[in-house]
């Protein structure tokens, strides 16, 4: 079986987002292992409008080409990372509308996530959790949170230092999710494979 192919997700398009120096971190740290192979993907390259579709495409096929491009692209994968800022207690617009103008492609992956800021997106990751279970994906327990102290070090916000300062401390969580992500990237490929 080939390594199972995995996204991560920036769930943030503001020109002002934090995003890009947690993202750049987890695909360093992530293409250390030779167990998964990584793809960073960025909303910000899919022009995706607002869902508009007369159905789910569980139900139909959607009509507009953007969403097409991203069902195709989502469908490349064999699981997936959403890295999530938090507003007000949820995922961002941007990344909530991402994942609905898919479905079929989500189905029988993991999700796994990083979110950052004051409460290191605890309750942004547990509303996204929530939301993978509604499109049939796997949501992990293990997640990575850059939070308070921490997100303060290396935020703008902050003290904008380099993701080094907080690496120690992001470590142990980070390798519990890789490893989970492994094993249910790597059960779910092969029983989706066995089903074909």
């Amino acid at each position: 079986m080939s390594k199972p192919k995995i996204a991560i997700i920036i769930g943030s398009t503001r020109q002002t987002r934090f995003a890009d120096k947690p993202a750049a971190w987890l695909l360093e740290n992530a293409q250390k292992r030779d167990d998964m192979e990584f793809e960073l993907v960025d909303l910000r390259d899919y022009d995706l409008p607002f869902f508009n579709e007369a159905a789910s495409n569980l139900w139909m096929p959607s009509q507009d080409a953007r969403a097409v491009a991203w069902q195709n692209k989502v469908g490349e994968f064999d699981g997936y990372i959403f890295l999530t800022a938090e507003y007000n207690h949820s995922i961002t617009a941007a990344l909530k509308n991402a994942l609905d103008q898919a479905y079929k492609e989500w189905n029988r992956k993991p999700a796994a996530a990083m979110g950052y800021g004051g409460v290191g997106a605890a309750r942004a990751i547990e509303h996204l959790r929530n939301i993978a279970v509604e499109l049939q994906m796997v949501p992990l327990r293990n997640a990575v949170h850059l939070g308070a102290g921490e997100f303060m070090k290396v935020s703008p916000l902050g003290q904008n230092g380099d993701m080094s300062e907080v690496d120690e401390i992001l470590q142990p969580s980070l390798t519990g999710m890789l490893d989970e992500l492994a094993w249910w990237a790597a059960a779910t490929k092969t029983a989706r494979e066995a089903a074909a």
